[in-house]
């Protein structure tokens, strides 16, 4: 076949356009089913689309002359992104999500039970419920593009698939594989979706409707078991195997999550009872699992954080003020932060990065930096040769100015030290365009000082990104009195491009993320020197739900780094800030932590980084016995950092409480489950905090006063949200 099939049809058996789906009946016996939702840029299921998508269905079931239908989308770069999440918000009880889940199920087990073969032609995005259509369609068939990606990325909202995901997908390629991309909700690329057997063919987009016809006039497949290799069929085809690979499973997902999310087993126990009691059971078992997480306060506040962050990326740096394009980039500093911000500027922006360092080495560690990640995809087979090619010519390197002169922003990661900073500062303004940003990805110098000696302060801004650039997803853009609204506009949206999010937070020492982190390290630092194990503290904080505890953090980030910010922040805000005398000591012993393998921890032997260096508490003089409780420690580090946090948005430091829990989830791990501090906060009662906070301050721990902010909100009863 190689006529187009969208235009070659018999107009007459078109149905009109005037709702989400538009059936075409084609002479060749072929019918294409097309999702396009009007008003919307991408398409998502809502329950409202059941009884026009039963209508067609009806219609298809009727005329006996379709022998197969191919299911696409009418989006240009999308072919269905998921079920609507706003629906969630009208179900009151568990019934009602349940019912949501087993409206969804019913749709698809009639599609996979016509009579007719259904294609599913994907392009773009198909994830959650997009994936769960496609699953159940006969054959899919998805574009080679770097935008098709196919995934279940429920888990992340506190959910499961609810719509026979958790039965199809291990029925298709395994128990393992389905069960590893529910649990952690990574999306497959087309190549890996093909070699998992998610998709029968990947195709360029020039052929995908033809090629979807050729599979829309075959036979419906027979049912096959994907397992492949002898331990995979012993493991999944037998009871034992199963019983084996499902209590692993469990072990495996309560140390990683510690049971702080109701989602991950419930995958679990869902597939476990489709693969041992049936597909009905499992379906059964699927949508009452759904109903009940759903009305979770994990899942709420997990959906919270994704309306927060799809706000977030339609909004301006500043109203009205609409950003300009930003072309060129030049990096100066070629270390770790410099590589890492000119990676995600080539690979993710899409826009040429101007390495500038002192030394060859600089340039040459920078670059190494993007080859490394990308070779890692290309040998992974996310991108092709080709791909990493491509995005490595984006970067080339100086160890002066030239070839700067045309960049629409320049990007500073060099040492922490203001008149290095300021210097730079002038070398932009001397060697670029007039209107070249200066971005400056200082951690705790204020953008002020930065900008005191410059000739046009209204470009230079602060853009901190947060280590590893490549991974962690947050991005400070910090505006001193002068930043034009121009500039931070631009900012914003071009740390988007980068795939960052990006809040924009005022001037002042540590600005948000490590004016709020830098209390929370000093009360963990506080404790070691009370005598309480570095294992305990670490592991209270990791079971409150942290990805990392405060002390393996320092350790990991650097001693000498963590700490640098320590004399800014007493500076300005004075002495709550001021750290305890552990880590002058421990700096002076010249440990800086995993970067000269030297720290809290050790970093010798079989477990290196895994067990406390046990020399560390006779340098500090203490000797180390658990004498308060993992909740405890728990609240007292964390109830300092709600503390702060709530003081920066009184300060203005943060826009609004919103912002506050996306920087602190994004930027340093705050549980999301919880929903960020001012959420937490919300939780808890603000007249519980401060009761709480008091309770600290009165047993002799004056850094635990609370903010007046919140004394005045708790005396009226007032809430962040």
């Amino acid at each position: 076949m190689t006529q187009d099939h969208n235009t070659q049809v018999n107009s007459a058996n078109a149905t009109p356009q005037n709702g989400a789906f538009t059936l075409t009946k084609q002479d060749s016996g072929i019918a294409v089913l097309t999702m396009d939702v009007p008003g919307e840029s991408m398409n998502t299921l809502k329950a409202a689309f059941k009884e026009e998508i039963t209508a067609m269905l009806d219609d298809i079931e009727a005329d006996s002359s379709i022998k197969g239908v191919i299911l696409t989308s009418g989006k240009p770069s999308s072919f269905v992104a998921g079920a609507d999440i706003s629906m969630l918000s009208n179900c009151q009880t568990e019934e009602d999500a349940r019912a949501l889940a087993a409206g969804g199920q019913a749709v698809f087990d009639r599609i996979e039970k016509m009579r007719a073969t259904f294609v599913a032609a994907i392009h773009g995005a198909a994830l959650g419920g997009g994936l769960e259509l496609a699953l159940a369609c006969h054959y899919r068939v998805c574009t080679d593009s770097s935008k098709t990606q196919l995934g279940l990325p429920e888990v992340q909202l506190g959910l499961l698939p609810g719509s026979g995901g958790t039965q199809r997908l291990p029925r298709l390629i395994g128990i393992q594989q389905a069960m590893k991309m529910m649990l952690t909700g990574a999306p497959a690329r087309p190549k890996q979706a093909k070699k998992y057997g998610i998709v029968d063919d990947v195709v360029p987009q020039s052929v995908l409707m033809d090629v979807a016809a050729q599979y829309a006039l075959k036979d419906k497949p027979s049912r096959q078991n994907p397992q492949k290799g002898m331990l995979n069929k012993a493991l999944e085809q037998t009871s034992f195997g199963r019983n084996f690979l499902f209590k692993k499973a469990r072990e495996q997902t309560f140390s990683k999550t510690r049971g702080n999310y109701p989602a991950p087993p419930q995958i679990i126990n869902v597939i476990e009872t489709g693969m041992n009691e049936g597909m009905r059971a499992g379906l059964a078992a699927e949508a009452d699992a759904f109903g009940k997480l759903v009305m979770t306060a994990e899942s709420f506040q997990l959906r919270q954080i994704f309306f927060a962050t799809t706000e977030m990326k339609k909004e301006e740096g500043v109203a009205g003020v609409s950003p300009a394009k930003v072309k060129k980039v030049g990096v100066l500093g070629g270390g770790l932060m410099g590589g890492g911000i000119a990676y995600v500027t080539a690979t993710k922006a899409g826009a040429p990065v101007r390495i500038k360092d002192v030394r060859p080495e600089g340039i040459a560690n920078a670059m190494k930096y993007s080859y490394d990640l990308l070779n890692k995809k290309v040998k992974r087979r996310f991108i092709s040769k080709n791909e990493m090619q491509k995005d490595m010519s984006m970067l080339t390197g100086t160890l002066d100015y030239r070839g700067m002169e045309d960049t629409e922003m320049v990007i500073e990661a060099v040492f922490e030290d203001v008149e290095l900073k300021q210097q730079m500062v002038a070398d932009v303004e001397s060697h670029c365009k007039e209107t070249t940003i200066f971005a400056s990805n200082t951690s705790s110098i204020p953008i002020t000082q930065i900008a005191a000696k410059a000739i046009r302060p209204g470009n230079v801004i602060g853009l901190h990104y947060f280590s590893p650039v490549d991974k962690m997803p947050l991005a400070e853009v910090i505006a001193h009195d002068a930043t034009s609204d121009d500039t931070i506009s631009t900012t914003v949206e071009f740390a988007r491009r980068q795939g960052k999010t990006p809040i924009v937070v005022k001037d002042g020492a540590g600005f948000y993320v490590n004016r709020i982190l830098a209390p929370y390290m000093n009360e963990a630092a506080s404790l070691v020197l009370a005598g309480e194990p570095i294992d305990h503290i670490d592991k209270s904080l990791v079971k409150f739900g942290f990805p990392i505890g405060p002390i393996k953090l320092l350790d990991e980030v650097g001693i000498d780094v963590g700490t640098k910010i320590i004399p800014i922040l007493v500076a300005e805000f004075g002495e709550r800030f001021t750290a305890p005398g552990a880590f002058e000591k421990v700096l002076a012993d010249d440990r800086k932590g995993k970067k000269n393998k030297k720290g809290f921890y050790s970093y010798e032997g079989k477990k290196p980084g895994k067990e406390v260096d046990e020399s560390i508490y006779s340098l500090l003089g203490v000797s180390p016995i658990a004498s308060k409780s993992e909740k405890t420690i728990a609240e007292r580090c964390v109830l300092l950092m709600l503390n702060e946090a709530a003081r920066c948005l009184d300060e203005g430091v943060i826009r609004n409480a919103r912002d506050g829990d996306i920087g602190a989830i994004f930027g340093i791990g705050f549980p999301p489950f919880l929903g960020g501090p001012f959420r937490y906060m919300d939780t808890l009662g603000i007249k519980n905090v401060v009761e709480r906070l008091l309770h600290y301050e009165q047993n002799g721990s004056r850094n635990f006063s609370p903010a007046e902010v919140l004394v005045t909100m708790a005396e009226n009863e007032q809430t962040f949200y």
